[in-house]
């Protein structure tokens, strides 16, 4: 029986996607399937975190974040792909609503920045967005990291 055992768990795959209907818990991070999964090579503000408008009036970025990510999951199902974790015990994971990466998505569309510190993927669409000044980009912003340095 030990060596049936084995044998199976030699033949499950390195990583498996997770597919299911996510709960959004900010601009960067859901809850799937018992899991909760960080989308890889991003990083959008904390739910809290403030920016401001050209105007310099305040505006709860984070919140737009968040909601820009509820918005483009909706009622679909997603797929979410990784294989490592953080430190905090997080899936890293690219995750899909049917051929649409959703982290790209949240960076084309100005509610997340590339995370250069984790990974490049994301770097064009991100300069593709601040030129055109979209989402964050529209006003004045602490990129996520540094605002977190600050905040805990």
């Amino acid at each position: 029986m030990v060596i049936a055992t084995f044998l199976v768990f030699l033949t499950l795959p390195a990583h498996a996607d997770i597919i299911g209907k996510p709960r959004v818990i900010d601009g960067d991070t859901i809850h799937m399937a018992g899991e909760r999964i960080r989308l890889h090579g991003i990083d959008a503000p904390d739910a809290k975190q403030i920016c401001h408008d050209r105007d310099d009036k305040e505006w709860h970025c984070g919140e737009d974040a968040t909601f820009a990510l509820a918005r483009f999951i909706e009622f679909h199902w997603i797929t979410c792909r990784g294989d490592t974790r953080d430190r905090y015990g997080r899936l890293i994971a690219v995750c899909y609503a049917g051929p649409y990466d959703l982290n790209a998505k949240m960076v084309l569309v100005g509610w997340a920045l590339a995370h250069r510190r984790y990974s490049r993927d994301y770097v064009d669409a991100e300069a593709e967005t601040r030129q055109a000044r979209v989402g964050m980009w529209r006003g004045e912003f602490v990129p996520p990291w540094e605002w977190r340095k600050g905040k805990l």
